[in-house]
């Protein structure tokens, strides 16, 4: 385990020293702190951390929207403090995205455990986001392909393979994706009657 680098954010001074301290003993680093919402997001965009401590009730911006607003701009884990434990936040939270939860008074064995587990759950979730995002893009590369594949079979009487091989090939010359390629075709071979 590495040195974690960790913003806190909680309105209430005391709780921030005391979480500083804890942190601190189990060997992470405190690279920020924030009293609001608006803050934490404020100091997300200047720091890069490893994860977010924060408390749910903050003035203003409360911590599940800054939350909201964090994962919109610069997806990072972050770990809600709160004070009671009740449905609706919780039920707020995993809308949010939230990683981790932990319930005041905060404990330092309760802590690391929640750090790492929300750091790791967070990349396990951007490998499967990204994972989707790539067979999103393969499927409407392939659609594209198909379509082009298609017209060039009903304007240039082609077979399936000969169309296949005609986008390959003009891709390979070009060196440009088999997609772009095909969205040219089709533009081309629509444009004609």
């Amino acid at each position: 385990m590495q040195n974690r680098k960790i913003i806190v954010v909680d309105d209430n001074q005391d709780q921030r020293f005391v979480l500083k301290g804890l942190l601190t003993d189990i060997g992470c680093e405190v690279i920020g702190e924030g009293k609001s919402g608006l803050e934490a997001v404020e100091l997300l965009q200047k720091l890069s951390p490893d994860a977010i401590l924060m408390d749910v009730k903050l003035p203003g911006m409360d911590g599940i929207e800054a939350a909201m607003a964090i994962n919109k701009l610069k997806p990072t884990p972050v770990i809600l403090l709160t004070a009671k434990k009740d449905e609706e936040t919780i039920k707020r939270a995993v809308e949010a995205g939230i990683m981790a939860y932990l319930v005041k008074p905060i404990r330092e064995e309760d802590l690391l455990p929640a750090i790492e587990l929300a750091i790791s759950r967070f990349r396990e979730f951007q490998v499967v986001r990204k994972e989707n995002i790539d067979l999103r893009e393969s499927i409407e590369a392939r659609k594209t392909i198909e379509r082009a594949k298609g017209l060039l079979m009903e304007k240039e009487g082609l077979s399936e393979s000969d169309a296949f091989s005609r986008i390959q090939k003009i891709s390979m010359d070009r060196r440009r994706p088999m997609k772009e390629i095909a969205e040219i075709l089709i533009t081309a071979l629509e444009g004609r009657k």
